[in-house]
């Protein structure tokens, strides 16, 4: 049996992609109320795995994770990709009729946005979790308040659902990150195998610095699918660099790596993978 850690609850986004990842599996959810827990089940139990959402094609980057996955000194070892549908659920005797107000997450209530403005009065407000949500009308008995959640969160917590696929954009994923403590990184991925690298990176304040980088990579045909930055806390102007690149020889990324350690500081490999 395997024991996940995510943040929220069962049948929210993060239980759906860990069963999906590790489908097949016996798992035991950690329920976390956020995503620092989540790290701290990890440190404090290192035979513990996190499933952490990182990115949506819609809301962008979670930015606070990224920091939150390099102080952690976790590795990643798997990354899967979700796709993100929304339903509007209330209690077993509410209609569309008795219904005047929706929780959720304040991101799935920005990508409901059409959905809602069609329905004027209903006031959104905003919860913690979109499972959360759910599990609070149902066990509070809170007539005339809905929820905005997956369909299966609905349907463990008895509620009804009155439309299914209720977000704007029908190509919304998000992407999880796998991650776990080092001692236990080589029994989940065999190194040998992985296709995908995450790296976090500082750079000096030059000009060109971060050109020279990219042209290495280009150089070993090393084929980078995200950067992000990220400010480095008291040091003005200076930026953290976290970026994902794609390989098919763990030999030419491995060269590329010892190129680009000379003109970056506190290079650091966050995980490599096989990518979906």
């Amino acid at each position: 049996m395997k024991r996940i850690a995510i943040q929220g609850l069962k049948g929210s986004f993060h239980d759906i992609a860990s069963h999906q990842y590790f489908e097949g599996e016996e798992l035991q959810l950690i329920c976390c109320a956020t995503f620092e827990q989540v790290f701290e089940n990890i440190k404090r139990d290192p035979e513990v795995i996190g499933v952490v959402a990182i990115e949506n094609t819609i809301a962008g980057s979670l930015l606070h994770n990224y920091e939150l996955l390099r102080d952690s000194g976790t590795i990643v070892v798997g990354e899967h990709k979700l796709h993100i549908r929304h339903a509007i659920c209330c209690l077993p005797e509410d209609s569309w009729e008795t219904i005047s107000e929706v929780h959720s997450h304040p991101v799935a209530l920005m990508q409901c946005r059409r959905f809602l403005s069609n329905h004027p009065q209903l006031k959104a407000v905003e919860a913690e979790d979109t499972a959360g949500a759910a599990q609070w009308i149902s066990e509070q008995g809170l007539r005339g308040q809905a929820a905005i959640c997956n369909a299966e969160a609905a349907r463990l917590n008895g509620m009804r659902i009155l439309e299914d696929g209720i977000e704007d954009n029908k190509h919304n994923f998000t992407r999880f990150l796998v991650c776990c403590a080092p001692r236990k990184a080589d029994h989940l991925r065999a190194v040998e195998e992985t296709d995908k690298s995450s790296l976090v990176f500082a750079l000096p304040h030059e000009e060109g610095s971060l050109s020279q980088v990219l042209s290495i990579l280009s150089f070993y045909k090393i084929n980078m699918t995200k950067i992000q930055s990220l400010p480095i806390i008291g040091h003005e102007w200076e930026y953290l660099f976290y970026v994902d690149v794609t390989y098919d020889s763990l030999t030419r990324y491995r060269q590329s790596i010892e190129a680009i350690k000379p003109l970056t500081r506190e290079l650091k490999i966050l995980g490599e993978y096989v990518g979906c």
